[in-house]
């Protein structure tokens, strides 16, 4: 088992292995691959997918100078075999270990921690400018690998233009797969599907190894003949030269596992003078036979064993907040609400809504990496007489912050914001953690930010939601949903639920925090101290009554929040006691502290945040201690 890999320190190991050497290399990648993902959820497919990508490019440039962007990073685990971190290649994904996207603490080899579509052409025209300028005697190659999926991204057009027009010497690999996470859309995919289809690049694929076997150098009558093919293969482009007018030469299509061939057109692309972009063809999932035939399943699956021929997957019996939402949207959109639609930026699985697609396809939009245009798009439908859902990962939804404010808040448009993986979402890492919401949310005016304290909220919150006149935003985490038994109090504009009574201090819960406050003022009765809960529900417009009889009255107050303490629900408390001319020295608030969280389990981050039940009562213990004195009246706090 991994006979080859094992002794692959860096790249370099890499430059006297044979054809044969390299071929049974990708097969013992591929292999530490699958075993990873079979014991933890990981990046499957679209790593499998860029093995031999990953070879080519080593052999054929030195990235020690040379400069290597892998766009959005998940598919970076055959490049970190190969650059000296095989020995920790099992930690990934862990507290403390390997980090599932490019991060530059880790290696030399990775340049940007890319965890976002779209941005390293831009980031690799930018190196490559700096190197120009630093070090014109040196030429350092500058290459950036983009899926087709981020390929219709703004910013990588933006970036293709400004290639072309500067003339520089970039390389771009479009690694095509007819993927994103979920299939690809828009008229980009399908001109690339053109292209790929193409009698010729169709017919070459077959016999094009047995061809270059027979061509020694660049320039004979067959390199000649693939030159050909690929002008007659352009036709197929948007425009019939789509790149080419832009300034930026093309190459290929060429075959994405054919190491050989991979070498020889990296090789070529290399030589061009100007941009010039490579067009590989790779399978998502490639050689793991599951993750070929269903790599939206094998994207990121959960942990699995694999017997007679068969995958059984390791599931959880609890239903994630992911799902309670598109749910209660299937409800929405089967009453007689037909105004309703629900747009989302190429995440269609990732927020499981394919039910939603395929029983409401027309009210369906999945606009792609483009979360700018689904927020612009979304305010069209409304001022045309809709009322759009969109429904984004809360890291996402920062791509498009110029089109809430302008085109929804500024316009006062009542477009509903579903923020998918807010707060931390765990393995993911830095790149995902969905902490910064509240805090660039709740600044614009019009806007209504909410948060479920639990899966009744949010079945409540949803419906209100859609018939709330102006935009709003709902925010919950990457967890299985929570029931905290209570009578539920309806929805009101602004105001907040008290679920605990007691005398000794108070928690305020912002969202699904509100069961370990629960949760933590169990432990603390325990213990002869009795702590009230309140559920914040509203993140803006704040329950101000609440917030001043709390401060008021209470010996302490706490808030917690799975999102940045600046600006952040605590920071918008403090704003409130200071306008009521309140005393906040016994007042704490616990949430996310101004650093990037790094990547682990949920639990542990919850822990290690001060978020979880035991750390949250540890506060409270601490702080009825240094305050022992009988509360001030504090059952004068009303559930209104």
């Amino acid at each position: 088992m991994d006979k080859l890999l094992s002794t692959i320190r860096s790249p370099r190991d890499l430059l006297p292995l044979s054809q044969p050497e390299l071929t049974q290399l990708a097969t013992e990648i591929r292999e530490a691959i699958c075993r990873l993902a079979a014991i933890r959820t990981a990046h499957l497919a679209s790593n499998l997918g860029v093995v031999e990508l990953t070879l080519a490019l080593h052999t054929t440039f030195d990235f020690s100078r040379d400069r290597l962007i892998w766009d959005t990073g998940h598919q970076i685990y055959p490049h970190k075999l190969v650059t000296g971190r095989y020995e920790e290649f099992n930690s990934m994904r862990l507290r403390g270990g390997l980090m599932g996207y490019p991060n530059p603490s880790e290696s030399e080899y990775d340049l940007f921690l890319t965890g976002h579509a779209g941005c390293a052409t831009s980031c690799a025209l930018g190196m490559l400018c700096a190197d120009d300028l630093l070090r014109p005697d040196e030429r350092r190659h500058s290459v950036a690998v983009v899926g087709d999926g981020a390929f219709s991204s703004g910013i990588v057009l933006e970036a293709l233009s400004h290639a072309g027009g500067l003339k520089k010497n970039l390389i771009i690999v479009l690694n095509d797969n007819k993927m994103s996470i979920c299939p690809r859309v828009g008229g980009l995919a399908e001109s690339l599907d053109r292209v790929r289809m193409h009698t010729l690049y169709t017919g070459l694929k077959a016999e094009v190894q047995k061809l270059l076997a027979h061509v020694p150098v660049i320039g004979d009558p067959v390199e000649r003949f693939l030159h050909q093919v690929k002008d007659a293969v352009k036709a197929g482009l948007v425009g019939g030269m789509l790149f080419q007018e832009l300034g930026i030469h093309y190459l290929g299509p060429v075959d994405g596992h054919c190491i050989r061939q991979l070498q020889k057109y990296l090789a070529m692309a290399k030589q061009v003078v100007g941009p010039v972009l490579l067009h590989v063809v790779t399978e998502k999932g490639h050689g793991f036979e599951p993750a070929a035939d269903d790599p939206v399943v094998f994207h990121t699956p959960a942990p699995f064993s694999q017997a007679n021929g068969s995958i059984a997957f390791k599931r959880s019996s609890s239903r994630p907040y992911t799902i309670v939402a598109r749910d209660i949207l299937l409800t929405e959109m089967a009453r007689d609400n037909s105004r309703v639609a629900v747009i989302t930026a190429a995440m269609c699985q990732g927020n499981m809504l394919e039910p939603i697609r395929e029983k409401y396809p027309t009210r369906f939009f999945d606009v792609g990496i483009c979360e700018s245009h689904a927020v612009a798009m979304a305010a069209g439908m409304v001022k045309a007489g809709y009322r759009p859902v969109v429904d984004i990962y809360s890291t996402f939804l920062q791509r498009s912050y110029d089109q809430i404010f302008q085109e929804v808040s500024l316009q006062d448009l009542p477009v509903t914001f579903l923020l998918d993986r807010s707060g931390v979402v765990g393995p993911d890492g830095p790149t995902h953690h969905g902490v910064f919401d509240m805090a660039y949310m709740r600044v614009f005016p019009n806007i209504v930010v909410m948060a479920p304290g639990d899966e009744k909220d949010m079945e409540l919150m949803i419906p209100w939601a859609l018939e709330h006149n102006h935009p709003t935003a709902i925010r919950y985490p990457k967890a299985n949903a929570t029931s905290i038994p209570r009578d539920v109090a309806p929805i009101e504009l602004g105001k907040s639920e008290f679920v605990r009574r007691g005398t000794d201090g108070v928690l305020m819960a912002c969202g699904t925090m509100l069961a370990e406050c629960v949760a933590a003022a169990e432990k603390l009765a325990e213990e002869g101290v009795e702590v009230a809960v309140i559920n914040a529900r509203f993140i803006k417009p704040l329950d101000t009554r609440a917030i001043v009889r709390a401060i008021r009255d209470y010996p302490f107050v706490v808030t917690v929040e799975e999102g940045c303490l600046m600006g952040g629900f605590g920071s918008a408390v403090l704003e409130a006691a200071c306008d009521a001319g309140l005393d906040t020295r016994h007042v704490r608030r616990l949430g996310i502290p101004d650093r990037f969280v790094e990547h682990a389990d949920r639990p542990d981050l919850l822990d290690a945040l001060g978020l979880s039940s035991a750390e949250i009562a540890k506060t409270c213990r601490k702080l009825a201690n240094s305050n022992p004195a009988a509360s001030r009246a504090a059952n004068s706090i009303v559930e209104s």
